[in-house]
């Protein structure tokens, strides 16, 4: 069934410099959704937080929807809504040159840039992001970046998808160009929304048609990683943690499932997490724990 989760997110950097192994201590907190689930909890990088004079687990929870499971709860839509896109950024009309202007067109709601000389209205989509989690002899095939951002730090092997192609096209594609791996797709089994930067990833569980692989130009090394050793404090992006995060819990659970998410991300995520952690050290000062 569809899986439902909601998680505040942070950006690449602060996962690579303050997110170790799963279960550490650090993560993600879970922002309810105004619907009935029936929830089991995934563990997912628990985040310690206090209760009194001891530490308090908040998890991640596997939500099993029976309606309406991709709609978000109304702080996070609000959010979601006015902080989405770059309208100012358009000045000029991709179509004829005119200087553009940025109002609310009649019968809409958003802010749009319209061509003050032919009238064309600029709207903005998100873009897609494909790739493989390609499983070989219980390990994880990952690509450490050789191009910006997140140069250095390792990768489910995922780009951009093209125009005529179809989702499981480019994953292939993305996979061959980036760890000179041919594979099969064996079925969907992520798909992450990140309204804030106007990106979905969709993640497809993958295998080797051969046992071969080498560094395509963006990457500049590929690994099998064991699940206890893939490299968590060093990981590029949000969406590559919550997917092996996902997976894993999927292995230990012995039951691989397809997952939907929204990752909220948040500039201010150091500052959050070191408040927090101040906190618990105040409250549990003295304690026996």
């Amino acid at each position: 069934m569809l899986r439902a989760i909601q998680i505040l997110g942070c950006s690449s950097g602060f996962i690579s410099q303050r997110l170790k192994k799963p279960h550490s201590g650090n993560g993600f907190s879970l922002i309810h959704s105004k619907r009935s689930y029936s929830s089991t909890s995934l563990s997912l990088r628990p985040f310690w937080a206090p209760k009194s004079r001891s530490f308090r687990v908040i998890r991640m929870l596997s939500t099993q929807s029976e309606s309406n499971s991709d709609a978000p709860s109304s702080s996070s839509y609000s959010v979601a809504v006015h902080s989405a896109g770059n309208v100012h950024k358009i000045k000029f009309c991709q179509w004829c040159g005119g200087l553009a202007k940025h109002e609310i067109p009649d019968g809409e709601e958003k802010i749009r840039a319209i061509c003050t000389i032919c009238g064309k209205i600029a709207y903005q989509n998100p873009k897609m992001v494909v790739g493989c989690l390609i499983e070989h002899d219980r390990k994880i095939l990952l690509c450490k970046r050789n191009i910006e951002p997140s140069y250095g730090l390792w990768t489910l092997p995922a780009g951009y998808l093209e125009i005529g192609e179809s989702a499981t096209e480019g994953a292939i594609r993305e996979t061959w160009e980036e760890a000179g791996a041919e594979v099969e797709v064996v079925s969907p089994f992520a798909q992450l929304d990140i309204p804030l930067i106007g990106q979905t990833y969709i993640i497809f569980l993958a295998k080797l048609k051969k046992p071969q692989f080498s560094p395509g130009p963006e990457s500049s090394e590929c690994c099998l990683f064991e699940l206890d050793n893939i490299p968590f404090d060093s990981l590029a992006f949000s969406s590559i943690f919550v997917t092996l995060n996902l997976y894993i819990e999927d292995v230990k659970s012995g039951k691989i499932k397809f997952h939907y998410g929204i990752i909220n991300k948040r500039s201010d995520m150091r500052l959050i997490a070191l408040l927090l952690l101040v906190q618990c050290i105040i409250v549990c000062k003295g304690s026996d724990f």
